[in-house]
């Protein structure tokens, strides 16, 4: 999982039985608080603090969760390299869950310009090695009340 150092994803599938979870956070606080609040449940995880534009990913994954990580690659580079990863990382057959700010979410995010996908735009973006499966929007209430706009997206990585 990206950005997933204040997710409970990782959590909730260690909770569920699976293994060979990797989470993956560019903030070191961030899963140190994650790892804190998993305890003795959070051992079996692999915690890696990295820029996803320049992580080395150790295996490749069935699953690649990105909760709100891929909007803020507003460079073509830092997207390229992100999609590099990602195509070569998912296993064929594997699924790529996508969130982002939807058209109508915010233009920035703490401070910080965002690009902002529907589902067709970000599987264009993906490129032909995706399918879209599909898609889903969602409205997330910041910790200060404010409605953020996204959508989740679901692609299979298929081989070319």
């Amino acid at each position: 999982t990206l950005a997933g150092g204040a997710s409970r994803l990782a959590e909730t599938l260690s909770g569920r039985g699976f293994q060979s979870i990797t989470v993956v956070d560019l903030s070191e606080a961030a899963l140190a608080a994650a790892k804190t609040r998993m305890g003795d449940a959070g051992v079996g995880i692999r915690w890696i603090t990295a820029d996803v534009t320049t992580w080395q990913p150790p295996q490749s994954y069935d699953v690649w969760h990105d909760r709100a990580t891929f909007h803020f690659l507003a460079k073509d580079a830092d997207r390229a390299a992100y999609l590099f990863r990602l195509s070569r990382f998912l296993k064929p057959g594997g699924h790529a869950v996508i969130a982002t700010f939807a058209p109508d979410g915010p233009e920035r995010c703490s401070g910080l310009p965002v690009v902002r996908y529907d589902a067709d735009s970000l599987a264009q973006t993906l490129g032909p090695a995706f399918t879209l499966l599909s898609t889903q929007r969602h409205t997330h209430t910041t910790p200060w009340g404010a409605p953020q706009q996204f959508q989740f997206s679901v692609f299979r990585h298929i081989s070319l």
